[in-house]
């Protein structure tokens, strides 16, 4: 997956449609059925994605378009994914200023990946 720069505070909706070559009725769809996915609104009610919504995009792409999970099956493994990056975080203490997000985010998933594939192999 080619990761376009996220390089702007709060982007809109039709800014991340084209960032993650998604249709923006998806990106709608997905808000009803990810809870972890929940975009602030302006006062005009218009969306406002923030890089950390676009992560989680992009990790639903991943999941669905890649991976091909089911709707179903995506919402558990981010509902697990997240709770434990909570516990580890909380226990770690680490400061996300201090990390790029984004490149840990993508560093897990190729490291599942790889475990994944050394457990086909044994």
């Amino acid at each position: 997956m080619q990761l376009k720069e996220i390089k702007k505070l709060y982007y809109s909706i039709g800014d991340v449609s084209k960032m993650t070559d998604l249709k923006q009725y998806v990106l709608r769809y997905w808000e009803t059925e990810f809870k972890i996915l929940n975009p602030e609104k302006n006062r005009a009610g218009n969306r406002r994605y923030k890089k950390e919504d676009i992560l989680i995009i992009r990790h639903i792409k991943e999941l669905l378009y890649e991976k091909k999970f089911t709707i179903r099956g995506a919402k558990q493994y981010l509902k697990d994914y997240y709770s434990k990056e909570k516990t580890n975080t909380n226990i770690l203490k680490i400061s996300s200023d201090n990390l790029d997000k984004e490149f840990l985010i993508d560093l897990k998933i190729k490291l599942e990946e790889t475990l994944n594939l050394i457990n086909k192999l044994k």
